[in-house]
């Protein structure tokens, strides 16, 4: 073996995976690629930012193989690729640690410790795992551009925010309203409704119905039925709808009042109805309170009656719903209508206040039990059961929420709802399900924006509120007119954020009070979906930059963000800018358990991702994802799957670049000698067809965001196409001693190189470490990432390839025809004689059935248009087609099959030996007569196919040690005995 042209592979993935980042860093591969494509057209890629609190976990392996996937693709299509890095670093989770770091937990010790210590805290926990999310990022071959990232806390991001606020002012669509929000009582804020959508659990709580006694009607009750006992305290109202009809029955020797169609269920049997009424003839009536506490605060005048509503229905329940003013957003638009009471039983803790002796201090959801023993007691409890059903939690903190009254900001997004729909419209979404489907749904039921927060760590809602008259409001947009206003100077090393921002006030212009600060902040969503125009700095820099980076072309995440970043960023873009902030979005969905299940701490089913890819390798987890499903259906993490990603997928790829480098390395062939494509043979000419083919149809997929069929057309060809027809086909060809000519060697390696090369760069967005390294073996240490996406040469034959497609099919019915005769293929035979429908056997041609001959090892291969005529022959049928094979072996097929089965025991024992595949040897074959008479009969074809220079047979071998390697072996019962020794 002369000079070694390629390197052998790495077995172990995380070697190869290792030396390519190792060269990533050296040649600074990342800004090269973007360096070589700074002058294209651009591919505008918005990153959402993570939260660097957090550490990643093996559902960002298929957000984050997306981005990269589509952003590679693009750079390799000579795109300048924006990939800017962001870190979303405001919110709950960063406070949340800052609590656990100062040992303390809630809003109360929070300003005990106070909100400048704390906020300083916070500013050191925003980028704990950052190093982690970067290093987890660069190892799954995810290249981001840190250089410039934008960080949400950051003043200059601040200030573009605050700009957006204040158009929203300007449009008339930022108020301040008191309304019933989604309330985290654990953090002390209400959350925004796409929030909320993202934190439903499915749970089992008690519901009760419950008599409320009729005043002036001794033994008379209305039944009524709810799922949060606890906001039975706070009762104020019964409401009916004046659509259905309600019956008066007698149980016993009470009178009870419910809707008509759920007696049945509810009572049970045994009831006597005395009468069917309208629901409108139970408005008015006045019932007695359940519980004092609230009537003794606010009075019994105004209250503890039957109104009329049109939320009320029949589907469950009693047909009679309990009303709390304060605790629900219906109970609180009908005591807004009928000017009921207002005032809170249950603090901001969530906890019960004073007035509520019985259960002062204790949290609600804690005192569902006590207060359905304490309506037992009072015989006021009908029935208590345990009901299922979906209720919200904070995503950040896992605490169910209380639907809560309370003063909040808001954002007027129902202005807009058909400008969101129309934006969404024009979006691509992938799959358009989503689009058409989850988000269309969700903008159709849109509700106003709830921005503000009563937290400490967030962007700080620029609204100033003169003291004197609350009308007077000012919304500042940039640090410039804040200067102005309060006559202060800001800085570069100006801090926007709490607690120094809320130090800054002014005279009211306007009656010469005070203007100060309303100390909320606002919802972290909105940092992230002003991100597009914030991480510029616009509109105060970067003008120019802005509007050429907007709106991206692409964005990715998983469907959760639907209702989260989707749905903020396309908020806010139509209202500034009236468009949508995206062309394109692919969605990706839940990576579970190998079982099924969604991986959750409490469940101890959580998959560390460093753990897989040190086991498997990014490249195979990556594939693994993007093929086993499209990015939008749920994703087992199995890795019982993934292991035979590696096996069948990877395992081809690396047998067969082996091949390639085993007998380049041997023949010592280079590029340079690949003849023109038209001059090779059909198996060559056949393959660079199909080549062309997959380019065409891979180009196709990733210009329409389905990498799933890519990556699985790649797949399919390296797999079938690549190795296990055309090498397997043209192996003869890569030994010079055995190929017809040289000119046929040089063609088989020149095909063999291109469609590995071709495949590098077809797989490099998807699987960028193996692609990268045997690409830099094919060019002599060109990276694949700085070379171009395929085009398609205009080698299509479709003829041929129909003809190969035909000629294959009859390959595999006749290695079933010979399996199911129990005839191995070394053995050769007669014929194969076909029965092909619409003349397609013409089509074949003889440079394919020579293929198929050889591949079926039979003499003839001929065909019929009368199945009858394969009477007599071993026939197999499958769509249309027939095969038949003749198995009758006479003495001259059947020495020829004993010559084949002795080279391939001779290549056996050569491997076994560990002599080198170009080793000349001497031959020895004893044995039987059967034995010894197939090696003198195909004595050449033997020698040629094991490099023997000398061949000896006899029936008994040699005494003493006539070969160094030796071996007893069985053909077809006979004892034989081979030796090799090299010469």
């Amino acid at each position: 073996m002369g000079e070694k042209h390629y390197r052998e592979i790495p077995e172990n993935p995380t070697l190869l995976e290792e030396e390519v980042l190792a060269a990533w860093e050296q040649e600074n591969t990342f800004q090269r690629s973007l360096e070589l494509t700074r002058d294209g057209e651009p591919f505008v890629f918005y990153e959402g930012p993570p939260t660097a609190n957090g550490r990643p976990g093996i559902h960002h392996v298929i957000s984050r193989t997306l981005k990269d996937t589509f952003c590679r693709y693009q750079t390799m299509r000579g795109r300048s690729v924006t990939r800017i890095a962001g870190w979303d670093t405001h919110g709950l989770p960063v406070e949340v640690e800052a609590e656990k770091a100062l040992e303390i937990s809630g809003k109360p010790e929070i300003e005990r410790i106070g909100v400048e210590r704390f906020a300083e805290v916070c500013r050191e926990h925003i980028f704990t795992y950052k190093e982690d999310w970067e290093k987890f990022s660069l190892r799954i071959g995810f290249w981001l551009d840190y250089s410039r990232a934008y960080i949400t806390c950051s003043p200059e991001f601040v200030e573009s925010v605050w700009w957006a606020l204040s158009r929203f002012h300007e449009k008339g669509l930022l108020y301040r309203g008191h309304k019933v929000v989604p309330y985290c009582p654990r953090c002390g804020t209400g959350l925004s409704s796409h929030e909320v959508a993202m934190g439903y659990e499915d749970v089992t709580e008690p519901a009760v119905t419950v008599k409320f006694a009729i005043e002036g009607r001794p033994g008379e009750y209305l039944l009524a039925w709810t799922t949060t006992p606890w906001t039975l305290p706070g009762n104020i109202a019964l409401a009916v709808s004046p659509m259905i009809a309600y019956v008066k029955v007698r149980v016993g020797d009470e009178i009870y009042y419910l809707a008509e169609r759920l007696a049945d269920e509810v009572l049970g049997e045994g009831y006597e109805v005395l009468e069917i009424l309208p629901g409108g003839a139970l408005e008015g009536l006045r019932y007695e309170p359940l519980f004092p506490f609230l009537a003794d605060v606010v009075g019994r005048q105004n209250g503890w009656l039957v109104a009329t509503a049109d939320f009320v229905t029949a589907d469950e329940g009693t047909g009679i719903v309990h009303t709390a003013v304060m605790y629900g957003q219906d109970d609180y638009d009908l005591g807004v209508e009928l000017g009921l009471p207002m005032h809170h039983l249950v603090d901001e803790e969530g906890r019960f206040n004073p007035e509520v002796t019985r259960w002062a201090g204790v949290f609600v959801k804690d005192a569902d039990p006590k207060i359905i023993e304490a309506l037992e007691e009072s015989g006021q409890l009908w029935k208590a059961a345990d009901y299922t059903h979906t209720y919200p939690f904070c995503w950040r903190c896992n605490t169910p929420l209380l639907y809560y009254a309370r003063d909040s900001w808001y954002l007027r997004t129902t202005a807009v709802k058909d400008q969101l729909l129309a934006n969404n419209a024009a979006v691509g979404w992938h799959p358009s399900e989503i689009g058409r489907g989850r988000m269309a749904e969700w903008l159709e039921n849109n509700v106003d924006w709830a921005l503000s927060r009563e937290r400490y760590w967030g962007t700080p809602l620029p609204v100033w509120i003169c003291d004197r008259d609350a009308s007077h409001i000012e919304v500042i947009g940039s640090y410039s007119t804040l200067a102005e206003r309060a006559g202060i100077e800001v800085s570069p090393g100006f801090d926007p954020h709490k607690p120094f921002i809320d130090t800054v006030e002014w005279e009211c212009s306007q009656c010469g009070g005070r203007m100060r600060r309303t100390p909320e902040v606002i919802d972290t969503w909105f940092d992230s979906g002003s991100m597009p125009f914030a991480q510029w700095h616009h509109p105060m820099e970067n003008r120019e930059t802005f509007e050429e980076q907007f709106p991206a072309d692409f964005i990715a995440e998983g469907v959760e963000q639907t209702r989260g970043w989707f749905y903020s960023l396309l908020a806010i873009s139509t209202v500034l800018f009236d468009r949508s902030p995206y062309e394109n979005v692919v969605v990706n969905d839940l990576v579970l358990d190998a079982e099924g299940i969604k991986m959750s701490k409490s469940r101890g089913n959580v998959v560390d991702p460093w753990d897989a890819i040190g086991e498997f390798g990014a490249d195979a987890v990556r594939y693994y994802f993007l093929s086993v499903s499209n990015p939008w259906l749920p994703k087992r993490h199995d890795p019982k799957a993934i292991a035979e990603v590696r096996r069948k997928f990877f395992g081809t790829l690396l047998a067969t670049y082996r091949f390639f480098e085993l007998y380049a390395n041997i023949e010592g062939w280079t590029p340079e000698r690949s003849p023109a494509g038209g001059e090779r043979p059909v198996l060559d000419r056949w393959l660079l067809a199909r080549l062309d083919g997959l380019v065409a149809d891979c180009r196709a997929d990733l210009d329409g965001y389905n990498v799933t069929h890519a990556i699985r057309r790649i797949g399919e060809f390296v797999v079938d196409d690549l190795s296990n027809w055309y090498v397997r086909r043209s192996r003869q060809r890569f030994w010079g001693t055995r190929a017809a000519t040289r000119e046929t060697m040089d063609a088989a390696f020149g095909t063999l190189w291109e469609a590995l090369l071709t495949v590098c760069r077809l797989l490099a967005p998807m699987v960028p470490f193996v692609s990268d390294w045997i690409h830099r073996e094919l060019t002599g240490g060109t990276s694949v990432h700085l070379e171009r996406y395929p085009l398609a040469d205009a080698r299509r034959d479709e003829a041929l390839e129909a003809a190969m497609e035909l000629g294959r099919r009859l390959a595999g019915m006749g290695r079933a025809a010979r399996e199911a005769a129990g005839i191995r293929v070394r053995q050769p035979l007669r014929q194969l004689v076909g029965v092909v429908p619409g003349g397609q056997a013409a089509r074949l041609g003889e440079e394919v059935l020579g293929i198929i001959r050889d591949e079926l090892n039979v003499r003839e291969i001929g065909f019929v248009d009368d199945p009858a005529q394969l009477a007599g022959l071993k026939v197999l049928s499958e769509a249309g087609i027939q095969v038949g094979l003749d198995t009758e072996v006479d003495d001259e097929l059947r020495l020829e099959g004993t010559a084949r089965e002795l080279v391939n025991r001779i290549q056996r024992l050569r491997r076994e030996a560990g002599l080198e595949l170009d080793d000349r040897v001497r031959l020895g074959i004893f044995g039987a007569p059967e034995v010894t008479s197939a090696a003198e009969a195909h004595r050449d074809y033997i020698a040629s196919e094991v490099l023997a220079v000398e061949v000896e047979i006899s029936p008994e071998p040699p005494q003493g040690n006539g070969y160094e390697h030796m071996k007893k072996i069985r053909l077809d019962g006979r004892e034989a005995v081979i030796g090799v020794q090299v010469r």
